[in-house]
Parts: structure tokens; sequence; C-alpha cells
């Protein structure tokens, strides 16, 4: 069998990321999926969420029962419902925890009017973006991703 040399390795290898990457970023583009908070970051974050709970939907549970005191059976049953992502069940519960309304009364709020997205509904529960509570909802994003030992999602 012959050998692989690194300098024959490094252009194989960048090629196929050049067409590798740009095809998973076309892909989450694709799902449509647009929470519209008003932060670029916690977009990111959310639509990644998307992505980790597809692969791991015990452990997207087991995060939201545990650290944002929402049922495990509720996070299971938003899950099934086809209008709920689980950025959306995540970014509900997070708005819930910061703004002091259980997870019930903002999917309530949401799903009475999302027209203006996440931005819309964390501003009518006075959590607009660059608020002290908004800052504290994106830094629970962060400690999710060291929970998980997740890398935080990239532009």
């Amino acid at each position: 069998m012959p050998s692989l040399r690194p300098h024959v390795l490094l252009p194989v290898f960048l090629l196929l990321s050049g067409l590798l990457f740009p095809a998973a970023a076309a892909a989450q583009a694709a799902s449509g999926y647009a929470p519209a908070t008003g932060d670029v970051v916690v977009d990111r974050y959310l639509a990644d969420i998307n992505d980790y709970a597809s692969r791991y939907p015990a452990a997207f549970a087991d995060e939201m029962a545990r650290y944002y005191a929402v049922p495990r059976g509720y996070v299971e049953a938003m899950q099934q419902q086809p209008d709920w992502t689980a950025g959306d069940i995540y970014m509900a519960c997070a708005l819930a925890q910061v703004a002091g309304q259980p997870c019930r009364a903002v999917v309530r709020e949401w799903s009475r009017d999302h027209a203006g997205g996440w931005q819309s509904v964390a501003e009518r529960l006075e959590v607009a973006p660059g608020t002290p509570q908004f800052r504290r909802l994106r830094k629970s994003l962060d400690d999710t991703y060291l929970r998980w030992a997740r890398p935080a999602p990239q532009k």
C-alpha cells in the first residue's frame, strides 16, 4: 500500500473543507430557521441548538429540565410539536427564566403572536436585546455549551 505524504494530504484536505463547509452553511440557511432575536450571536446559538437536539434529544431535554426548571415531559411534548424547534424551546424557557415567568407563559406569548420573531416577544416581556436580563440569557447559552462540552457556534 502506498504511503500518503503530508504535502499531498494538505491540498486534498483544503479542497474537501472548501466543498463541505459551504454546503453545511447552505443547509442551515435552507432550513429557513430564523429566530430573529435581535442578536446575531443568539440566533447562531439557537440554530446550533436545533442541530444538537436533533442528535441528542434526551440530553437537550435533561438540560432544560435541570437548568431551566421545565418539566422534562413538557420539553419532550414540545419537541414533538411540528411548529416548535429545539432552539425555540430553549429561547422560550431561557427567556422565561430571566423574565421571572414560567416557561409555559412564554410559550403562550410566542404562540399568540410571533410575527416579529423572538425580539418582539422579548420586548413584550421587557427583556429586549441589550438589557441586563438579555445579557444573562446570552450568558446562559455559554453555560449550556460548557456543560455540553460543545464549542460555541461561529459565524
